[in-house]
C-alpha cells in the first residue's frame, strides 16, 4: 500500500489517528509542520526547574536526619513528604501522555521520548524525581529544534545526569579538593566520560581509547552538583593540567574551566562518528530496527553538513525513500502503544490531567509496566531496547490485552462503535483479517479490544 505523507507522519512519527479533523489521514501534514510541532514541545510555565527540585532533595535530606534523631514526629512528616514526591513519577507521566494527546501528530513528544531515551537517566529514590522532571525542562525540550551540541551540554552538565552516573564522586587526583582530603579515597570516576563516548556520541565502536575516556573524565572533574545553591561547576575539585581527548588538547596548565568541557562536546557532537551513530539511532527509532544503509548515510551526511543541526536532520530523514517502505515493522513500545490507543478513542488531555492518583497509576502507570516499560526505571544507561523481540512477548503481549479489555471504558467514558473505531483508529491501513473480525465480536467491549489490541494499533 502507498501511503501519503500525511498518513505516514501520523503513524510512523506520532500517535496515530484521532478523532479531531487535525489527527486524520486527510490532514495537511508537512516536513515544515512537524518541526513546528518540535517547536511548540517546549517546557509548560509552571515546569520543575532544576532550583526547586534541589529545595525538594534538600527537604527530603533533612527531614530524613530529623526522623533518625527519633524528633517527635518526625516519622510521620519523613513518610507524608516521601509519598509526595513519590507521586511525581505518575505526574510526569499523566503530563507527557495529556500532551501527545492534543497535539496533531505528537511528532515533538516522540522526540521527547527517543531524546530523553538517548540521554538516559534513572531518578534511584523518591528525592531524585523532581532532578528527572527538570532534566526533561532543561535539558530536552528547549533543544527539540535546535543543534544537537546544545543538547548535549545541557544533558551532560544537568544535575541529574551527573548524580546519575557518580559524576559526584569524581575528582580530579591532583585538585586542590583530593589533595586537602588525602586518605580519603577520593579519585576519578569515569561513568560520565564513558557514557558520554560510548552512547552519547561516539559509539561503542568507533576510534577511541581507554586514555581518550581516562583523560576526558580528567576534563571533566570540575562538573558537580553539592545542592541547590552551588553551580555545576567546582574548580577545587578539577584535575589541573591539559587534557588530550583523540587528538586535541583542552585546557592548560591550570584546571579546565567549564567553556574548556563545552568545546569539548561541541567536538563530539559534530565528529563524524557520531553523525553516523546518531543518524542509525534515529533511523532505528522511527523507521526500522534494520535501516536501509542508505537512509542511515543521508542522515548523517545532513548531520556533518549542517553541524547537527537538528530540524534538518529530521527533514533529511522525512525526505528519504527508505521513509516509506518497511512500513509497521517497528513495535510500538508501551508508553506509545498507550497513547496511542487513547489517541483513537478520541480521549483529551483535559481527562488525562483530571484523573485522581490512584486512577492514573492504576490505568497508565501500573499497565505501562506491566507492559514492560516502567516509567522512569530504564534497564541500563543505554535506555529502552529498541529490537521488537523484546517487546513482543508473551507477558508484554498479555498485558496490553488486559488493558484493552478494562482501561478503555473508565478513560473515554463510553466505547464508541467498534466499526467506527476501526476507521477512525486505522483508516484505509486496517488489513482485511481485522475488517473481517471485528463486525464477528460477540460484543462491542470485545470488538472495541480487537481493534485495539491488533498488529496495526501495536506497529507502526
Amino acid at each position: 500500500m502507498q501511503l501519503d505523507f500525511s498518513e505516514l507522519a501520523l503513524i510512523r512519527l506520532g500517535y496515530g489517528f484521532g478523532p479531531d479533523p487535525a489527527q486524520r489521514p486527510e490532514a495537511n501534514i508537512t516536513p515544515a509542520s512537524l518541526v513546528a510541532e518540535a517547536r511548540r514541545a517546549v517546557p509548560l510555565p509552571d515546569a520543575v526547574t532544576v532550583p526547586q527540585a534541589g529545595r525538594i532533595w534538600r527537604r527530603w535530606r533533612d527531614l530524613s536526619v530529623a526522623r533518625r534523631g527519633d524528633a517527635s514526629g518526625a516519622d510521620q512528616v519523613f513518610r507524608d513528604f516521601s509519598l509526595s514526591i513519590r507521586r511525581l513519577g505518575v505526574v510526569a507521566l499523566n503530563q507527557r501522555v495529556a500532551r501527545a494527546l492534543d497535539t496533531q501528530t505528537g511528532f515533538g513528544e516522540r522526540l521527547v521520548q527517543f531524546w530523553t531515551d538517548h540521554f538516559t537517566i534513572r531518578p534511584d529514590g523518591p528525592m531524585l524525581f523532581g532532578f528527572a522532571m527538570a532534566f526533561e525542562n532543561e535539558a530536552i525540550r528547549p533543544h527539540l529544534a535546535g543543534w544537537f551540541e546544545n543538547m548535549l551540554i545541557a544533558a551532560v552538565t544537568h544535575p541529574m545526569m551527573m548524580l546519575f552516573l557518580n559524576q559526584t564522586q569524581s575528582y580530579g587526583p591532583n585538585s586542590e579538593f583530593a589533595r586537602r582530603r588525602k586518605g580519603r579515597g577520593l579519585g576519578l570516576n569515569e561513568n560520565l566520560a564513558r557514557e558520554v563516548i560510548e552512547l552519547h556520541t561516539l559509539g561503542v565502536g568507533a576510534s577511541y581509547t581507554q586514555r581518550d575516556v581516562r583523560e576526558f573524565a580528567e576534563l571533566l572533574t570540575g562538573l558537580s552538583y553539592t545542592g541547590p545553591d552551588e553551580g555545576p561547576f567546582s574548580p577545587r575539585r578539577a584535575e589541573p593540567g591539559a587534557e588530550t581527548v583523540l587528538g586535541k588538547v583542552y585546557g592548560g596548565e591550570n584546571a579546565a574551566t567549564l567553556e574548556d568541557i563545552r568545546t569539548a562536546l561541541r567536538d563530539l557532537a559534530r565528529h563524524p562518528a557520531t553523525a553516523q551513530h546518531m543518524a542509525r539511532k534515529l533511523a532505528v527509532h522511527f523507521v526500522s530496527d534494520d535501516p536501509d544503509p542508505a537512509l542511515v548515510d543521508a542522515i548523517a551526511s545532513e548531520w556533518l553538513a549542517t553541524g547537527g543541526n537538528l530540524p534538518r536532520v529530521y527533514r533529511a530523514m522525512m525526505a528519504h525513500p527508505a521513509f516509506q517502505t518497511q512500513f509497521r515493522q517497528k513495535v510500538r513500545q508501551p508508553v506509545d502503544y498507550v497513547v496511542t490507543a487513547l489517541r483513537a478513542l478520541g480521549v483529551t488531555g483535559a481527562q488525562i490531567r483530571a484523573l485522581p492518583f490512584k486512577a492514573s497509576a492504576n490505568m497508565l502507570s501500573g499497565p505501562i509496566a506491566r507492559m514492560g516499560q516502567p516509567w522512569w526505571r530504564p534497564i541500563g544507561p543505554d535506555g529502552w531496547p529498541e529490537a521488537a523481540s523484546h517487546w513482543i512477548t508473551p507477558q508484554s503481549l498479555a498485558a496490553r490485552v488486559s488493558w484493552t479489555l478494562w482501561v478503555p471504558l473508565r478513560l473515554a467514558g463510553k466505547l464508541p462503535d467498534p466499526a467506527l473505531l476501526l476507521e477512525t483508529a486505522l483508516g484505509r491501513t486496517a488489513g482485511e483479517p481485522l475488517r473481517w473480525a471485528v463486525p464477528k465480536s460477540e460484543s462491542a467491549p470485545e470488538a472495541v479490544s480487537l481493534v485495539l489490541a491488533s498488529t496495526e494499533m501495536n506497529r507502526r
